[in-house]
């Protein structure tokens, strides 16, 4: 029997705000998890459930990337994670009736909470716009057939492939798509943008460059085994939350824990963890260190820190850097320019901190630098992470037990996905490989990704969005101008589990494809299918939901890739897509010969926990650069300069939400409850800005297009964030971020340097009863 979501949408920009909470951070909260899990699943369902999330006999989490253990917890699953679980095997339905109860206009005129809480959606749905007058339009359902049929149309109508984008969520598995880039090329077009276009690739170029592999060096033990642990730019109890068991597992044998962050975060502050008696008695204070830095000052931070390492004498591992790097003279050069003047002002520490901190690094000989999207949304990003890298080369951290570069992912299979050819900018030996494998003739120009699809779009370059999974819309930066460039497409198409924003904003045609979840039994004409994800540390494992389907019409991703090559390609194409589909161990043959590291993919796979990829410099230090050698690099340093008046902003989650799914309104980690429109600012820059707590403000991005960008009615809260800094949710605050102001390199939106003005304003009449 179905439950029922909440019957209106909650009002989300009327917060309630108590004083910044900065209490310990559990893993998971049980009481508050179990409830949501009961609201949507029912309790024995959802015992059920949870019990198998992350078992190597079991799912893998739809949520982050972060890995597993050999020995696995009962309960091996974080608040948000079970969360996510909940949400996806909710009992909850979207049927063909609803959407005849709710024309476009009605939807689009929801929260994107309100869209996640209705449920599952049960069948193929199309919708035309402009057959009705405007605001009238309505989803309908349509056949598999039908669905298939016009994407074929559109796809065929194109003066070019190019004009087509492929896009894909983290959570596709490797199966879904190493098939959906395999279909992509053999319809001709490098067009693949993906999720990591916008928080990851700042990563991937930095540690290409200067490792040889776009990937983190260390496993799950080498954080175990580590003396000290730098957590730069990165909020594990919100975001990783399962990474803070694994800090208290390095912490209690004896390793030290540095936090580089702009705000204060509870979980690495004090963790329960409710794994164990003691631990959710006592808790465990997880930082030795809180660097609170400025927004963006972390390449002058970790610049200065490689002079001053350079300068002690026995500090540097000159066995290590003579026989593996390369660049070692012109880094040294540029650093002894680094400034202890220039680097406070740019990262609004003091010098006993940074002093601390280098004692701290000299004292450990095995050292992990972890780091998320407070580094890799910058527009000097990729020279930041390069300049961590360069910390890690003069101690001979890398290729070393216990050390490494340790890159923090976001969903559970978004490193897989690029491992399987979900790239704009593919190498040539994976396309020779695909080519020789499936006897096709793969485009070697590059592809678009993320930033520039949304431009491809808006000028007309492109026309038809395809996106296997995500929230597309919601997702990306510069709102107002995203919106309207999908809007121009002629088909815009959605493999999806639940709504979400990327529903309501639309091409002239849209389809919405349900596919099974995580949770979902995967039963195909061979029988019962499992799948493959990769986490953040590069272990591939089997995942296997064990839910009947949410809906009798509801199609596999591997399927859905399948059905669509066969419809747009016809049997010119000699790929076996309806063996792919039958059998999903046919598509792991085949990425056997074509993916490094794969091979005998379906005998290793079905080893309990998966097996783990090569990686070269952690495995041989042997290390696959333009020049075999780990690369020193010496960028120009870079920090954000904020003109008088203003603020730098950075776009962050609440507690209660995961990438754009926002499972409540409450952030009770930071003392924010029943909403999502506030802004965290110092006091004492809020007294500077005359912006009293609780004040109403619009928040108007500058940026030098000289365009403004509004984001209104957000209320102030007076947070202890790095002075001359703000933080608000995101994606409420994407409109702040302009499409073109992206990280030099990757091109990633430079979501995390935002320079804003407040422009006070009243509440609204909502916001003013919620008061």
């Amino acid at each position: 029997m179905a439950t029922k979501p909440p019957a209106g949408d909650p009002v989300q920009d009327a917060p309630q705000v108590a004083p910044p909470q900065h209490a310990a951070a559990g893993l998971p909260a049980i009481g508050h998890t179990l409830k949501v899990a009961q609201q949507q699943m029912g309790l024995a369902r959802a015992a059920r459930t949870l019990l198998k999330v992350n078992q190597k006999d079991g799912f893998d989490c739809p949520g982050c990337a972060w890995p597993e253990g050999e020995k696995r917890h009962t309960a091996e699953f974080c608040e948000n994670g079970a969360k996510a679980v909940a949400e996806e095997a909710t009992l909850r339905r979207v049927t063909p009736e609803f959407f005849a109860a709710h024309p476009l206009a009605d939807l689009a005129a929801r929260s994107g909470y309100w869209l996640g809480q209705q449920g599952r959606i049960t069948e193929p749905m199309l919708l035309e716009r402009g057959d009705l007058p405007e605001g009238g339009e309505r989803y309908q359902a349509v056949s598999w057939e039908r669905a298939f049929a016009i994407i074929a149309e559109e796809l065929k109508a194109l003066g070019s492939p190019d004009e087509a984008l492929f896009y894909t969520s983290g959570r596709t598995s490797n199966e879904a798509a190493f098939l959906f880039q395999l279909f992509a090329r053999e319809f001709g077009t490098n067009n693949l943008p993906d999720c990591s276009n916008m928080c990851h690739e700042s990563s991937g170029s930095a540690l290409n460059e200067t490792i040889g592999v776009g990937k983190g060096s260390v496993s799950l033990e080498d954080l175990h085994r580590a003396d000290l642990i730098i957590v730069a730019g990165q909020n594990p109890g919100t975001n990783h939350p399962r990474m803070l068991s694994a800090l208290e597992q390095a912490k209690s044998a004896g390793a030290k824990i540095i936090s580089v962050n702009p705000l204060p975060e509870a979980g690495t502050e004090r963790f329960k963890n409710p794994q164990t008696p003691l631990g959710m008695l006592k808790g465990t204070a997880l930082n030795d260190l809180f660097l609170q830095i400025r927004i963006g000052g972390d390449q002058a931070l970790f610049r200065l820190l490689n002079k001053l390492v350079i300068e002690t004498d026995g500090a540097t591992d000159e066995a290590f850097i003579r026989e593996h790097t390369h660049g070692y003279e012109e880094l040294a050069a540029a650093a002894k320019e680094a400034d202890w003047a220039e680097t406070l002002t740019a990262t609004g520490l003091t010098r006993p901190e940074i002093e601390r901190a280098l004692a701290m690094i000299l004292a450990s000989e095995r050292t992990i630098v972890c780091w998320a999207m407070g580094l890799t949304q910058h527009k000097h990003a990729v020279a930041t992470i390069r300049e961590v890298v360069n910390l890690l080369l003069l101690r001979g951290n890398i290729g070393r037990p216990g050390a490494g570069v340790c890159p923090v992912r976001g969903h559970s299979n978004v490193q897989g996905d690029r491992t399987m050819g979900i790239f704009e900018r593919p190498a040539a030996a994976f396309l020779d490989a695909l080519d020789k494998e499936f006897s096709i003739t793969s485009p070697r120009h590059h592809g678009y990704d993320v930033v520039r699809s949304i431009q491809a779009l808006r000028d007309g370059r492109a026309k038809v969005l395809f996106a296997m999974g995500g929230n597309f819309v919601g997702a990306t930066p510069d709102t107002e101008v995203t919106e309207a460039a999908i809007r121009r497409a002629r088909l815009t198409v959605h493999v999806s589990t639940k709504l979400n924003r990327s529903h309501v904003v639309t091409g002239r045609r849209a389809l919405i494809l349900p596919t099974l979840g995580r949770t979902d039994k995967d039963v195909q004409a061979s029988g019962k299918q499992f799948v493959t994800v990769e986490d953040s540390m590069g272990m591939v494992h089997a995942s296997r939901g064990n839910l009947a389907p949410a809906s009798p019409h509801l199609l596999s991703e591997p399927a859905i890739v399948a059905r669509l090559a066969r419809a747009v390609l016809g049997p010119a194409s000699a790929t076996p897509w309806e063996e792919f589909e039958r059998d999903y161990a046919a598509i792991r043959d085949r990425i056997s010969r074509v993916v490094p590291g794969f091979a005998d993919f379906n005998t290793r796979i079905a080893r309990p926990g998966g097996f783990t990829l090569p990686h070269a410099p952690r495995d041989e230090r042997r290390f696959p650069t333009k020049t075999g050698k780990a690369n020193f690099t010496a960028a120009p340093v870079e920090y954000p300069e904020v003109p008088a008046g203003r603020l730098l902003l950075q776009t962050l989650r609440s507690h209660d939400q995961y990438n754009t799914t926002i499972y409540g309104l409450d952030d009770r980690y930071r003392g924010i409850t029943g909403g999502r429109r506030v802004v965290l600012v110092h006091p004492a820059d809020a007294a500077e800005l005359g912006l009293a707590d609780g004040a109403y403000t619009d928040l108007v991005s500058e940026w030098s297009d000289g365009v403004e960008r509004r984001a209104p009615g957000f209320r102030v809260v007076h947070y202890p964030t790095a002075r001359g800094c703000a933080a608000a949710y995101y994606p409420e605050t994407n409109v702040l971020v302009p499409l073109d102001s992206t990280a030099d390199v990757s091109n990633t939106p430079a979501s995390k340097s935002v320079i804003v003005r407040f422009e006070p304003t009243e509440p609204t009449p909502e916001q003013a009863l919620a008061q």
